[in-house]
């Protein structure tokens, strides 16, 4: 507390903040209130302000340097675009999911909100190159996690490259979920990196059935390299401000949407897309 004593002022605190999570790279809510004597939203209020002056970057319990871009800061930063939106689109998605299956899922911050939603699933096995959602399931009872072998892209914290080709080879996949940078009825499924998009394109072509995971903002976007057709995307999990022009022309080219919201919707759709996976081929 005498530490506390001495910052009585906000912008002394805020400046001692500052200084501090620069010198430790990141620090959490918890542990900047006990160090500095106030109230945990007194701290979330101070970290605001210093990201408005762009000296930390908040992330989901904390906050980072802004001049530290490391490879986790780069991850958060978009893990934070849209959470609202991803949270119930992983949270839909996973209502597909059924205990003893095998899935993939890509290393998109979407697919990590998907990831926290499997904890309760039994004899699942996860294929994913993505490390944060490794990481989220390695402790999970019931979850077995796979990782293809290949080179760290820092930027997505995704393993990617053709050495994990021969164990996509060998699995099969009864679904997978995708995120994707960009959407259009005409080029598909598209993604920024060609490197992101061929781990992708094995992940499809390894699934009975694939399911896209994207928020609104990726539709009618087209990124550089395209991993998935319309024609081979058996359906979509949205949220509600997905566009209605393209999403009708989806549901026309045979493509079911879903447009994330009660968990009661999620598994009705879930029901839906399972008959219709079954019942296409590929």
């Amino acid at each position: 507390m005498g530490q506390a004593t001495r910052l009585r002022f906000s912008g002394e605190r805020r400046d001692e903040i500052a200084l501090f999570i620069e010198e430790l790279g990141r620090a959490s809510t918890a542990e900047l209130s006990t160090r500095f004597g106030v109230s945990e939203v007194t701290i979330r209020k101070d970290l605001g302000h210093l990201e408005s002056l762009h000296q930390v970057v908040r992330t989901h319990g904390g906050a980072v340097s802004a001049g530290r871009l490391r490879a986790e800061l780069a991850f958060e930063i978009r893990e934070r675009i849209e959470a609202e939106a991803k949270q119930a689109i992983g949270s839909a998605a996973a209502a597909m999911v059924e205990d003893g299956a095998s899935i993939a899922l890509d290393a998109s911050t979407t697919a990590l909100y998907l990831a926290r939603n499997l904890k309760r699933r039994r004899e699942l096995t996860v294929v994913t190159n993505g490390i944060r959602i490794a990481e989220e399931l390695a402790s999970t009872p019931g979850i077995t996690v796979l990782m293809p072998g290949g080179m760290l892209r820092w930027q997505a914290l995704s393993l990617v490259g053709n050495w994990g080709a021969s164990l996509l080879e060998r699995a099969n996949i009864d679904k997978v979920f995708v995120g994707a940078a960009g959407l259009t009825r005409e080029t598909g499924l598209s993604d920024v990196t060609e490197d992101e998009a061929a781990m992708k394109r094995d992940m499809v072509e390894a699934a009975r059935e694939v399911i896209a995971i994207v928020d609104h903002t990726k539709w009618q976007k087209i990124a550089f390299a395209t991993f998935c057709s319309c024609e081979r995307l058996d359906s979509v999990v949205t949220d509600n401000k997905a566009p209605f022009e393209m999403v009708a022309a989806l549901r026309e080219a045979n493509v079911t949407v879903h447009h994330a919201g009660s968990p009661q919707s999620a598994r009705r759709s879930a029901e839906r897309v399972g008959v219709s996976g079954n019942q296409r081929a590929h």
